[in-house]
């Protein structure tokens, strides 16, 4: 890196954790730490703080606190969902979903298909959006559970997952959804959903990494995926990891409290940047810019250009993003989300993810206007594929040793 300025453009892959949120996880490492299953006293003072935080993330959710469990992560919540609903319904073999869900949960999709399990994955259309048409002829009798994410993490596009849910509760499955990307970022309310399980990840919305929630609506079949002692209810067995938990029941107070403002705030900087690249740079796309979506995504193509090639480019100025292709075995593959959305391939390779959150700034988002467009020009000048040749082989991935 050139330099020591850092401009953190990558809030979808993590989060900084709130200072208000490291500030009150301290005493439970040193003074608090008892465990909150213990019958003596000090288990039980620290239990407390484990309820007013499970009642913080309800609130942030709109779900009693009751209906809240807490995990490792959100990945733990998507397989505790998944495997909790076939085990709910024993003889259905069917799971629906869509092409551009997160690994947490395709992969578990592509696992049960070499179980005997029949995966039905829903397309979207080029702007990203899902058709609710598509997901009401592929319920059937024979469907367990259908998940669908409530906003996708590459794009932002957000889906309508409380329509989804009453269409799959009226033919008679259950309903999971992934929110790893939505929760604190726009509200939710489950109180009149018919969302039978949500799961969200802590260190998406400034708490640390290694806390999520997997939440059950109140009456839903359920069967726990960590077996062992009686904690969490006897759903999810394991010591509970009380400063996580108390973090992230901060970071889902200040999320709530200050949603409406920050997500002005954090919009008008996505869509500064946004305008600024298309108004800078030729051939540049938004995808996903023609749907609703959260207002820190900001997903763009830029066509003749390797997205690694750009990382690696914004990286030396300390500026971070990420990328939906990956360089791996002497071939290019554009993300599943991209191909799922159509995205020509000339522009599909090179798109990259700006993420943001409100500790980002104006002067950020000027210095990246500042440096990006030089970085296309160059890489376009060096590249193998800008007269349209094909995107493929060991060319495209040469591009990023330029």
């Amino acid at each position: 890196m050139e330099n020591e300025r850092v401009v953190y453009l990558d809030n979808n892959a993590t989060t900084r954790v709130a200072p208000e949120v490291a500030e009150v996880m301290g005493p439970f490492y040193t003074e608090l730490y008892g465990n909150p299953s213990s019958m003596h006293f000090f288990g039980g003072g620290v239990q407390k703080h484990l309820d007013e935080a499970r009642r913080k993330v309800g609130e942030l959710i709109g779900a009693a606190p009751e209906e809240i469990i807490f995990t490792s992560c959100g990945t733990e919540s998507d397989s505790t969902a998944i495997w909790s609903a076939l085990r709910a319904y024993p003889d259905k073999k069917h799971i629906v979903t869509t092409r551009v869900e997160h690994p947490g949960v395709l992969n578990v999709c592509k696992f049960l298909e070499t179980q005997g399990y029949r995966i039905t994955y829903l397309p979207v259309d080029p702007e990203g959006r899902l058709n609710l048409e598509d997901l009401k002829l592929a319920v059937t009798p024979e469907t367990a559970l259908v998940s669908i994410m409530w906003a996708n993490n590459e794009t932002g596009v957000i889906f309508p997952v409380e329509e989804a849910a009453r269409i799959v509760h009226a033919k008679g499955a259950l309903f999971h959804t992934d929110a790893v990307q939505a929760a604190g970022k726009i509200p939710i309310n489950l109180r009149d959903a018919k969302i039978d399980m949500l799961s969200l990840s802590g260190h998406k919305l400034h708490a640390p990494k290694g806390i999520g929630v997997l939440y059950v609506k109140k009456g839903a079949r359920f069967s726990p995926f960590l077996m062992g002692g009686h904690q969490e209810r006897g759903r999810r067995a394991g010591t509970e990891n009380v400063p996580y938990i108390v973090g992230l029941g901060k970071a889902a107070e200040l999320a709530l409290k200050n949603m409406e403002r920050e997500n002005a705030q954090v919009k008008a900087l996505r869509d500064r940047l946004q305008e600024g690249l298309l108004k800078t740079i030729p051939n540049v796309r938004v995808n996903g810019g023609g749907a609703e979506r959260l207002p820190n995504t900001a997903n763009i193509s830029f066509e003749y250009v390797e997205g690694e090639s750009i990382l690696i480019m914004l990286s030396e100025k300390g500026i971070c993003a990420s990328s939906g292709s990956a360089c791996t075995s002497g071939s290019l593959e554009p993300s599943h989300v991209m191909a799922a959305m159509a995205v020509p391939q000339t522009y599909a390779h090179g798109s990259i993810r700006f993420s943001f959150s409100v500790y980002n700034t104006e002067a950020e988002v000027d210095f990246v206007l500042k440096e990006m467009p030089p970085i296309i020009e160059r890489l376009r000048a060096i590249s193998p594929f800008a007269d349209g040749k094909p995107l493929f082989g060991m060319d495209a991935c040469e591009t990023h040793k330029h």
